[in-house]
C-alpha cells in the first residue's frame, strides 16, 4: 500500500472577512471617499445605461452596477503613479483610478471639483464617441485610457489586457519605484492561456502585479460552474506560487483590506498577488435590462445580490457610526445625478421628443487614420550611409554575428533596452546565436522566457507603452506570431491608434525565415504579407549585414512597433561591416542593387541574392530593387515609381506561400499607382498555395528560390516580346 503524503500550497491562500469591529475602526475619511466615489460610479453607469437605451452609445455599454465596491475598494488606497487596467467592463475602474488621482480626499458633502467634473465630462464623451473623449472618441467604452491618472487602458480583448499590466509591473520592478500595477478581469479570462502564462511570469519574475479577479458568476451567460470545477476562482494562484485572498466584493471595505495587505506584500518585494471579489452586475452583460430578461437568471437570484448593494452597506455602516446622515446620503445621490445630467447636456441636444449628439462634438472624419504610426525619426546629427558610400574602415563578418554586435553597440549606448526570447541567454546566443554574449554582458537585461508567447510578447507590450523600457522580442520563428496574435496585432499594432494617437509602442520584434531547413509547416513562414495587413506595424528585412545594422539603428529610433525579418540563408553570409557600428539607414529607403532598363524587379531578403544569381546567368538587363522597408506606409514610392516610370515592366520576387504573400497586395498597389506606365500585367514569383513541409523534395517544391524566379524573369520578358532562350532558362533553374 503507497504512502500518500498530504501536499500544500507554497503560497497563502485565504478568505478575508470584514467584521463589525472592522467597520468600527475604519477611518471615517475612507469611508467618506469610498461612499462619494460609489455613488459617483453608479450615476455615472446608470447615465450610460439610460443613453444607450435612447441608442446615442454606438456599440456596447458594459455597465459595472453593483461591481463599484471592488474597483473603489480596491483603488482607493493606491498611490497616483500605480496602475490598473481592465476588460470590457472597465468604466468603474477607470473611474476610480482617476477619482482617486484628481480628488484624493473626496467628501460626501462637499461639491465636486473642476479637475472631478472634467473626469465625468471626458469619460462619458469618449463612452460616446466623441471628441472631448480622452481618446478623441476613439477609444469608446472598452478603450479607456489615461496614462498620466495611472489608467493603463482597458481592453475589448478577454484577458488582453493582463500581460500588459505584468509590462507596467515590470516597468515600476525595474525602476525601483516601488509601484504596483493592477489588472481587473473576470471569471471568462480566469481560464484563458494569456492570463495563466501571464501568472506564471509574474511569479516566477516576481514582478508587482496583482491579478484582480471580479467573479461576477456569469460569462455572459454562462455560469462559472459550468465553464470551471474549482470555482473559488483565487484558487489559480497558489497554483503558481502567488499569494491569494478571497473576499466578498460587494462589501468595499473587505477589498480594501484585502487589498492594503496584498499591495504592501508587493510593494516590499513579494511579488504577484490574485485578488477573488465575489461580485454581481446587476445587469445582463450589455445594455439596460437584467440577466432574467434573457432567461440564464431568475429574478429571485437578483433580488437576493442587489440587497447586498455596496452603496447601501458602506452608508448603513456610516450611519450607525454617525458619520453621515440619511438626508445626507440621499443628497449625495441628488449631486451625482446632477452632475451627470449637466455633463450629458454637453454633448447631447433635444430633437423633438428624442435626443441627439450635438453635431459639434463628433472628432472631424480626418481623424479616421491619423495616429496609427508615429512620425518617423529624423536621425538628425547621425551618420546616414550606405556600404558603397561608407568612408571608414570595414571588416568581414558574418550576418548572425553582425546581428549580435549591433544589439551588443545598442545595449552599451541605451539602458532602457531589454531583450526577451525563448533561450536568447543560452545556447552562446540563442538557438542561432544572434544574441552570442549579450547575456554575460548585461545581466538582468537579456531574458530568457518560458514558453509562452502570448505573455512575454504581452508583458514586452507593456513595457513598451509604459515608455521608460524598449523591449527587444524575439521570435524563435514567425509562425509562433500566431501563438501570440493577440498581443501581435490587437494590442502592441493597434494601441496607438485605438487610444487616441498618442500612445507610441516602441517595441522590436525580431524572427527568422526558415525555409529549406525542414523544419515543416508550423516554423518555416515569412511573416511579410500577414504583417503589412496589420495597423502599426514598420516591417524590415535587410539582405546584408551592412543593411541590418543600419535598419536595426533606425528601428530603435522610433517609438513604433518594428518587426524585423531575418533569414537563415543569411546568417553564414559574410558581408563587410564598418568597425562603427552606430551609422543608421533610415526605414523607407529602398536600393538598387542592380540598374537595369528591361524590366523592375522588386524584391527582399534572400531573395535579393537569389534574384541577382538568375538575372546574372540569364543575362537579362534588369533592375533589381532590394526594398528592405516592406510596411507600405513607410514604402519607398519613389525610388520604385521612378524605375518602373523607366522599365514599364515589373516582376516582384518573395519566398513564401502564395496564401501568406506579401507580393500580392504590393501589386495591387503598384497597379493603383502605376497602371499607365506598365507595358504588362505585373507578374509575381511566390511559393505554392502549401507551407512548406518536412520532405526535403515536397518542401523545396513549396518555396521560391532561383529556378522560380528564372522563370519569373522568363514570364516578363516574353510579354516584352523578347522571349529568352528555353534551355538557358532551364539550365538556371
Amino acid at each position: 500500500m503507497p504512502k500518500l503524503v498530504p501536499l500544500a500550497p507554497s503560497a497563502p491562500w485565504v478568505e478575508l472577512r470584514t467584521t463589525a469591529a472592522d467597520w468600527k475602526k475604519a477611518d471615517p475619511k475612507l469611508l467618506g471617499a469610498m461612499l462619494t466615489q460609489l455613488h459617483l460610479v453608479r450615476a455615472f453607469e446608470e447615465k450610460v445605461l439610460e443613453l444607450a437605451g435612447e441608442g446615442l452609445v454606438h456599440g456596447p455599454a458594459h455597465s459595472s452596477i453593483g461591481q463599484e465596491g471592488g474597483a473603489v475598494g480596491s483603488i482607493i488606497g493606491l498611490r497616483g503613479s500605480d496602475q490598473v487596467n481592465g476588460s470590457h467592463r472597465g468604466h468603474h475602474q477607470f473611474l476610480a483610478k482617476a477619482f482617486s488621482y484628481v480628488a484624493p480626499k473626496l467628501t460626501p458633502v462637499e461639491d465636486f471639483s473642476d479637475p472631478l467634473n472634467d473626469v465625468l465630462y471626458r469619460t462619458l464623451a469618449e463612452i460616446l464617441g466623441l471628441e472631448p473623449g480622452y481618446g478623441h472618441g476613439r477609444g469608446g467604452s472598452m478603450h479607456l485610457r489615461w496614462a498620466e491618472a495611472g489608467g493603463l487602458g482597458t481592453n475589448a480583448i478577454v484577458g488582453g489586457g493582463v500581460p500588459l499590466a505584468a509590462g507596467a509591473a515590470m516597468a515600476h520592478l525595474r525602476a525601483g519605484t516601488g509601484d504596483v500595477a493592477i489588472t481587473y478581469f473576470g471569471d471568462g479570462a480566469v481560464n484563458i492561456g494569456a492570463t495563466l502564462e501571464t501568472m506564471n511570469l509574474a511569479a516566477a519574475w516576481s514582478l508587482p502585479v496583482m491579478f484582480f479577479i471580479e467573479n461576477n458568476g456569469y460569462a455572459v451567460a454562462t455560469r462559472v460552474d459550468e465553464a470551471t470545477k474549482e470555482t473559488r476562482l483565487s484558487g489559480r494562484g497558489p497554483g503558481f506560487g502567488i499569494p491569494s485572498w478571497k473576499v466578498d466584493g460587494m462589501d468595499p471595505l473587505a477589498v480594501h483590506l484585502a487589498t492594503t495587505e496584498a499591495v504592501k506584500l508587493m510593494r516590499s518585494g513579494g511579488g504577484p498577488t490574485v485578488i477573488e471579489a465575489d461580485v454581481y452586475r446587476f445587469f445582463h452583460q450589455n445594455g439596460p435590462f437584467p440577466g432574467s430578461a434573457f432567461g440564464y437568471r431568475d429574478k429571485q437570484e437578483e433580488a437576493e445580490w442587489r440587497a447586498r448593494d455596496p452603496l447601501e452597506r458602506t452608508a448603513a455602516e456610516m450611519i450607525a457610526r454617525g458619520l453621515i446622515e440619511t438626508r445626507q446620503v440621499d443628497e449625495l445621490r441628488r449631486r451625482c445625478l446632477d452632475a451627470m445630467a449637466r455633463h450629458t447636456e454637453r454633448l447631447v441636444e433635444p430633437d423633438g421628443n428624442r435626443r441627439r449628439i450635438r453635431a459639434d462634438m463628433w472628432p472631424d472624419k480626418a481623424f479616421v487614420d491619423v495616429g496609427i504610426r508615429g512620425e518617423l525619426p529624423s536621425h538628425e546629427g547621425k551618420r546616414i550611409c550606405e556600404a558603397e558610400t561608407h568612408g571608414g574602415a570595414l571588416r568581414e563578418t558574418k550576418f548572425v554575428d553582425a546581428i549580435a554586435d549591433v544589439l551588443h553597440r545598442r545595449f552599451e549606448t541605451d539602458a532602457s533596452l531589454l531583450l526577451f526570447g525563448e533561450d536568447v541567454h543560452r545556447l552562446k546566443g540563442g538557438t542561432n546565436g544572434a544574441t552570442r554574449g549579450l547575456a554575460a554582458a548585461f545581466p538582468g537585461r537579456v531574458i530568457g522566457t518560458p514558453i509562452s508567447e502570448a505573455a512575454f510578447t504581452g508583458v514586452a507590450c507593456g513595457l513598451a507603452m509604459d515608455g521608460r523600457y524598449r523591449p527587444i522580442v524575439e521570435f524563435m520563428y514567425p509562425d509562433f506570431m500566431w501563438v501570440a496574435a493577440d498581443a501581435v496585432f490587437n494590442q502592441i499594432g493597434k494601441a496607438r491608434h485605438m487610444f487616441g494617437g498618442e500612445t507610441g509602442v516602441p517595441l522590436i520584434l525580431r524572427t527568422k525565415i526558415a525555409m529549406g531547413t525542414g523544419y515543416g509547416s508550423q516554423h518555416s513562414l515569412d511573416p511579410a504579407g500577414i504583417f503589412s495587413t496589420a495597423p502599426g506595424w514598420r516591417i524590415v528585412a535587410p539582405s546584408s549585414a551592412f543593411d541590418y545594422v543600419g535598419l536595426m539603428n533606425a528601428a530603435l529610433a522610433g517609438t513604433d512597433p518594428v518587426l524585423v525579418i531575418e533569414h537563415v540563408d543569411l546568417y553564414q553570409r559574410s558581408d563587410a561591416v564598418p568597425e562603427d557600428l552606430d551609422y543608421v539607414i533610415p526605414l523607407g529607403k529602398a536600393k538598387v542593387v542592380r540598374p537595369g532598363s528591361a524590366m523592375t524587379v522588386l524584391t527582399y531578403s534572400a531573395m535579393v541574392h537569389r534574384t541577382l544569381e538568375a538575372v546574372e546567368a540569364l543575362g537579362v538587363d534588369a533592375e533589381v530593387i532590394d526594398l528592405r522597408t516592406l510596411d507600405f506606409a513607410s514604402f519607398d514610392w519613389d525610388t520604385v515609381g521612378e524605375s518602373i516610370r523607366r522599365t514599364n515592366n515589373v516582376l516582384i520576387v518573395e519566398q513564401g506561400a502564395e496564401g501568406t504573400s506579401y507580393g500580392g497586395r504590393l501589386a495591387d498597389e503598384l497597379q493603383r499607382r502605376l497602371l499607365d506606365w506598365l507595358d504588362q500585367p505585373i507578374q509575381r514569383v511566390h511559393g505554392r498555395k502549401a507551407s512548406p513541409t518536412i520532405s526535403k523534395v515536397l518542401e523545396r517544391a513549396a518555396f521560391a528560390g532561383t529556378a522560380e524566379v528564372a522563370h519569373g524573369l522568363a514570364t516578363v520578358m516574353a510579354g516584352k516580346g523578347s522571349p529568352l532562350d528555353p534551355s538557358l532558362v532551364e539550365a538556371v533553374a
